[in-house]
């Protein structure tokens, strides 16, 4: 009994909040080691010591939710964590803890009135995949189609609001003593868009949405999904073959360049294509999500974080893409007031702005790029610390966060790609699917 209890997901905000406590303390005895390793020349250079990754892999793992998300968004960032490190927290994308088979079956069951057997003519109990909400099986339907069957865990939702609430109280705290008390709505925005991942049946409806959206980027796959087995935690839609972007990244020794290039090609073109295309973005890109397909094509997977954002965000974007593609010259303190920025300061904020731009943008004005040695998520990071008082001053709107999580995430990938070449060409086909959009071709 008490080896099941202790595989059950904790769920209340003090008990996650403590096994992350406990686990904190571990790590920074091993962190602090390593460090004293690297100071003698012993160890690389790391922040995070491979023996302290393997912990903070099964607790976050364990605690799945917003923890686990997290763990997923450190896996991704190329200047926090050595590659071998990093593989091992990038199992957290989708190599989570499995729940057991009768909780599989319970689901189900919950969910579509019948048991995995009655409901598909083959289930099998192994997972697939295993991520922070749930789970995913492989299955056959009653009428032959191979299907990808994603089931909820038991009470994750407890334990997401949980999460979220512990992180909802630092934020207030953090907002309140540093003035910035816009962090409040932004986290008030990332709070709603995670909820909404949890009701599986507008994920399928989202999924439809990005397949309308990308219609017009040829070489991306977006899975049909099945209603009539899709329920609030169960979403069935067909099962999509090749490896994640997570495996390539894994095994970039054994890609060379020019794979390296088709790929960052298809991920740029799976993350601005339908917002160029539509104004649709997916704002959760990290590796587990991307499908690299036997005929050259790139499936996008999880579509509960799908956003449609405002007509006066997508134009104003659309726009200042456009103009740092040409090169042609922009005011970027009207085009952010055009798309909801407020500035105590707007011209005192012109060169922070300014910088800004200059370090995201570097792929979109030279001709030859190389993202291997990029370094713009941490130039951005410097940039922002060099300039915390500015910050206070600039109030983005809502919107831009889920934005900004996706072009963020995108760009960690393709500095984990590390393709160097005519990166500028992609950017101009991309604006190619604007302008053909505004021409009705």
């Amino acid at each position: 009994m008490a080896d099941d209890d202790d595989k059950k997901l904790k769920t209340g905000r003090f008990a996650r909040l403590a096994k992350l406590a406990t686990m904190s303390a571990k790590l920074s005895t091993d962190v602090v080691a390593a460090g004293v390793k690297r100071l003698r020349g012993q160890e690389d250079e790391s922040i995070l010591p491979a023996g302290a990754a393997e912990k903070l892999v099964a607790t976050l793992g364990d605690l799945k939710g917003l923890a686990m998300k997290i763990g997923q968004q450190v896996s991704m960032d190329p200047d926090l964590l050595t590659p071998e490190v990093r593989a091992v927290v990038a199992r957290l994308q989708n190599q989570a803890p499995p729940m057991p088979w009768s909780q599989v079956q319970e689901v189900i069951a919950q969910g579509l009135g019948k048991a995995p057997l009655e409901a598909y003519a083959t289930f099998d109990e192994k997972p697939i995949a295993s991520a922070s909400l749930g789970q995913v099986h492989r299955a056959v339907t009653k009428d032959g189609h191979e299907v990808a069957v994603k089931v909820q865990y038991p009470d994750i939702a407890r334990a997401l609001k949980a999460d979220l609430d512990n992180l909802g109280t630092m934020v207030s705290v953090l907002a309140s003593s540093t003035r910035m008390v816009q962090g409040k709505d932004y986290f008030a925005e990332l709070r709603d868009s995670m909820m909404d991942e949890l009701d599986y049946r507008q994920e399928a409806e989202r999924g439809r949405t990005f397949e309308t959206a990308a219609r017009r980027v040829p070489d991306l796959v977006v899975p049909k999904s099945y209603d009539e087995l899709t329920a609030e935690k169960v979403l069935t839609l067909e099962l999509l073959h090749g490896p994640t972007l997570k495996e390539f990244i894994n095994e970039l020794p054994k890609h060379d360049n020019a794979e390296r290039y088709r790929v960052s090609r298809l991920l740029l073109r799976a993350i601005w294509g339908p917002f160029m295309a539509s104004g649709v973005i997916h704002s959760d890109p990290h590796p587990g999500n991307f499908i690299l397909l036997p005929d050259g094509r790139c499936g996008v997977l999880d579509f509960g974080a799908i956003k449609r954002l405002s007509p006066a965000w997508v134009d104003v974007n659309r726009r200042l893409f456009g103009a740092i593609v040409r090169g042609e010259p922009f005011d970027h303190i009207q085009l952010s007031l055009d798309c909801g920025f407020q500035f105590d300061d707007a011209e005192g904020a012109r060169e922070f702005v300014a910088g800004v731009l200059d370090i995201a943008t570097r792929p979109l004005r030279t001709a030859e790029f190389d993202f291997a040695q990029a370094n713009i998520a941490r130039d951005l990071r410097t940039h922002g610390l060099k300039n915390t008082l500015k910050l206070k001053g600039i109030k983005p709107p809502r919107e831009s966060v889920n934005f900004y999580r996706a072009i963020g995430g995108m760009t960690q990938n393709l500095e984990n790609i590390g393709a160097r070449g005519p990166i500028k060409a992609i950017y101009e086909e991309l604006l190619l699917l604007h302008e053909a959009r505004i021409a009705g071709r």
